[in-house]
């Protein structure tokens, strides 16, 4: 299981001895630690348990996975959630699968679901009772739900190479690579993704052979060259939303967290840019290695025709790969496309409260957003 040990002791070393000393970041921080280095050698221990359990697991193929990758606050969840409804045909991380990406854990938790169900379901009451509770002040972002689909941040997260860690470790420019694993050395990348590799091994044999792995990762954007040489048959999915509105949003995500352990943070101060300055960078990177790859293994999706007619937009993915769509598929996204025209999203940030001239975003991004067809965004910019 591949650890980014240098990036750890690096980020605990800025945390606590190259930041004017506060008490609150100091318990929040050692907090963290002893939880998050139990969970790490929890999961290490599991997933050898594994191995010897299930001999073959390390070699189930995975073939030609299905990638969603965009900057966060890109519409990435709605879309997964779309595919997902194709469940012929995919196979998907859900929430509780990525906090113990393990098959012992999925065998087990499968064996108390199944009791449950016998027994009238009172735990799955209560674990929905908690899930509101724990989750339920998310769910106009992004909602959270155990049984759910989830993106992949917890694999990375469980290597230390994850863009969440900002949350803590807000120290973005001096550990870069967290959130650009494409920037680790050639050895760290490759043993980074035969851990990755080994994770989605563990989920395609729990599942059962037949469809494919739909990843939806925006831990992603700065993983993408990795990813095509760990899986070189892979397909990648991007959604393209104005950074002007994704870059504001996510920013506003690491706010509260930064509130809780630093105050003394502001919220248009250096941490803001330098997040800013990440995100700009992943929607270069990504544009840069759609250009590198052949167009049949890349396509994009405009996230105005997302919104509008999410139906419209899954139509374009499977046309591009050349996908079949079933009845009952198409049934259920005509009904998210009628729920769809209802919804009204209330997370609404701008670029100027976090500190960021949007010229300047939009400046650095031109060629990004014309070749995506946002050119009309670049010229009212001009203006």
């Amino acid at each position: 299981m591949y650890f980014n040990f240098r990036g750890f002791l690096k980020a605990l070393g800025l945390a606590l001895f190259q930041t004017p000393f506060r008490i609150r970041r100091w318990v929040y921080v050692i907090g963290f630690t002893i939880l998050y280095l139990a969970f790490v050698i929890l999961v290490a221990a599991i997933r050898q348990l594994d191995r010897l359990l299930f001999r073959d697991i390390e070699k189930t193929p995975i073939v030609a996975p299905v990638f969603i990758i965009a900057p966060p606050r890109s519409g990435t969840s709605f879309f997964q959630k779309l595919l997902t409804f194709d469940e012929d045909r995919f196979v998907y991380w859900k929430m509780y699968q990525t906090i113990l990406p393990t098959l012992m854990t999925e065998r087990a938790i499968s064996s108390v679901v199944r009791l449950d169900h016998l027994l009238g379901r009172p735990m799955a009451r209560f674990l929905a009772w908690c899930e509101k509770r724990w989750f339920g002040g998310w769910d106009n972002l992004h909602t959270m739900r155990l049984d759910a689909p989830e993106e992949d941040g917890a694999l990375y997260l469980y290597a230390f190479a994850c863009e969440a860690i900002y949350m803590l470790f807000p120290y973005v420019d001096e550990l870069w690579e967290l959130g650009f694993p494409d920037l680790l050395p050639l050895a760290e990348r490759r043993s980074l993704m035969r851990y990755y590799r080994t994770c989605l091994q563990r989920l395609t044999y729990g599942a059962g052979p037949g469809r494919t792995l739909l990843i939806k990762s925006t831990n992603s954007c700065g993983a993408v060259r990795a990813i095509l040489d760990e899986f070189p048959d892979a397909r990648f999915i991007t959604i393209v939303r104005d950074p002007l509105d994704s870059i504001a949003s996510s920013i506003s995500l690491m706010m509260p967290a930064l509130a809780a352990h630093s105050p003394e943070i502001p919220k248009d101060g250096a941490v803001s840019e330098a997040y800013a300055r990440m995100s700009i960078e992943w929607y270069k990177h990504l544009q840069r290695f759609q250009e590198d790859i052949p167009a049949s293994q890349f396509h994009v999706v405009d996230y105005r025709t997302l919104v509008k007619d999410p139906k419209a937009a899954v139509e374009g993915v499977y046309r591009h790969f050349s996908w079949k769509m079933s009845q009952s598929f198409l049934d259920r996204l005509e009904r998210q496309r009628q729920t769809q025209a209802d919804f009204k999203s209330s997370h609404r940030y701008l670029l100027e409260e976090f500190g960021i001239d949007r010229q300047w975003v939009r400046s650095e991004l031109a060629p990004v957003l014309k070749k995506s067809g946002f050119g009309d965004l670049v010229a009212e910019s001009n203006v």
